[in-house]
């Protein structure tokens, strides 16, 4: 009887010690944050709630995420080592066997950083008490033109209002930090992108953002969710001017940050990011490099050897992406 009860005792104490370690490892900025032990356990609400997080969403039903996206999650994992990472995937469920074994490779790669949560994107859940929901309840998926784009507008604005960070679209190369908290990146004079921004929890902006996408609703207009619901939602309590340089504007304790920043390479020129550069642009002004993959429609990809800037910067802020999917599968192809 002595026996088993200080076997009894010490699983006791091995499931108290194990409780408070597992408390521990939920606060911010903590040793344990993000040890892969521990993160398979946590939920996306006990993810989001720790604060701060670099949220990104795959709208589609495909379930291994293209290079670039493994780049675009990779480099904000490098860039914000103390901050969550999620990627939110619609072709994911909880009951999905996916781990660091799976068969899909960039699943792997991704799952294997410490601080880089991966989830499904559950939409009627996300758009809880928020005004998306009765939209939500009411439109009908498969008539709708742009439904991928809508259902991505609609969740990256439940989501950043519910528990603040930074949204970033699955084509955004990080590459410093984004010293911000309340932000909205210009594409270029007067003109907001919704492609990547940020705001703490609970923000004004971002609820009327909803209410507005609610009443302005037109899912056949591509964007109108999007870019020009951020830019007439902006322009109505702000007086937007032309950027005459490198400066960030600043109205209602929202910066709207240079083209520069994000865009240094604009949406026409698109196609430079996988062109050969006699010499490399420095990027000084820029927090982040959206690569306009929408407008990829020859789906041009980077490939090993090829000198291009796309695979320059692959190699200086997605390194494990270049080198797992990127080179070696050069090297598979050859063999």
């Amino acid at each position: 009887k002595a026996r088993m009860l200080r076997r009894i005792q010490i699983c006791l104490c091995f499931f108290f010690v194990s409780g408070i370690l597992y408390e521990i490892s939920l606060l911010p900025g903590c040793f344990f944050s993000y040890m892969p032990m521990s993160k398979h356990f946590l939920t996306p609400e006990q993810v989001l709630n720790l604060g701060k997080s670099i949220i990104f969403l795959e709208t589609t039903e495909r379930l291994e995420p293209p290079p670039l996206v493994s780049c675009s999650v990779e480099s904000a994992a490098r860039i914000y080592q103390d901050r969550p990472i999620i990627l939110f995937m619609k072709g994911l469920t909880n009951d999905t066997a996916l781990d660091l074994n799976s068969s899909y490779a960039a699943f792997s790669l991704l799952s294997s950083m410490k601080n880089v949560f991966i989830f499904p994107l559950q939409m009627e859940t996300v758009f809880q008490e928020t005004p998306l929901l009765q939209w939500y309840n009411q439109v009908v998926p498969e008539q709708e033109k742009n439904w991928v784009h809508v259902s991505s507008d609609a969740s990256r604005l439940a989501l950043i209002w519910k528990y603040g960070g930074i949204y970033m679209d699955t084509d955004v190369i990080s590459i410093r930090p984004i010293p911000e908290e309340s932000f909205l990146a210009a594409q270029k004079s007067r003109f907001s992108s919704n492609g990547i921004f940020g705001f703490p929890a609970h923000h004004k902006f971002i609820w009327d953002c909803m209410e507005n996408f609610v009443l302005k609703y037109n899912g056949k207009i591509w964007g109108n969710q999007g870019p020009f619901l951020m830019t007439r939602m902006l322009k109505a309590i702000c007086n937007l001017t032309d950027f005459k340089g490198t400066e960030d504007h600043s109205c209602q304790n929202i910066s709207f940050l240079n083209p520069q920043r994000f865009y240094p390479i604009p949406y026409p020129a698109w196609s430079r990011y996988y062109q050969v550069w006699d010499k490399s642009p420095t990027f000084n002004h820029s927090y982040a490099l959206h690569l306009w993959n929408f407008m990829n429609h020859n789906r041009k990809v980077v490939v090993a050897g090829s000198n291009t800037l796309a695979e320059k910067l692959y190699k200086a802020y997605c390194p494990s992406t270049y080198e797992d999917l990127i080179r070696n599968a050069k090297l598979r192809d050859f063999t």
